[in-house]
């Protein structure tokens, strides 16, 4: 599952106005007539879809349920992540 607020560089508790923003910014940059990434295509549908969800009250809301049943689904399998994700660049 592909990650709205992260795509978007905003945390969970971003106001709409802050996921305004950091579509225009986002869409601005990875948008394939402005980047000739290899990749720019993929990433500005990335950045679209972000906003189509967290923009709309509703999909944000059944997003976020989604998303916090999905961590509480295997506990252990998060805490894996996070602590190899911590301590992975440390090593």
């Amino acid at each position: 599952m592909t990650d709205h607020y992260t795509t978007l560089g905003l945390g969970s508790t971003a106001t709409l106005a802050d996921v305004k923003k950091a579509f225009r910014q986002k869409a601005s940059y990875w948008h394939p007539d402005k980047n000739a990434a290899l990749h720019a295509a993929e990433r500005f549908r990335a950045v679209q879809q972000a906003y189509e969800v967290l923009s709309d009250a509703e999909r944000r809301q059944a997003y976020d349920d989604n998303r916090r049943r999905n961590l509480l689904d295997s506990p252990l399998d998060t805490a894996r992540d996070i602590w190899t994700a911590y301590f992975n660049p440390l090593l």
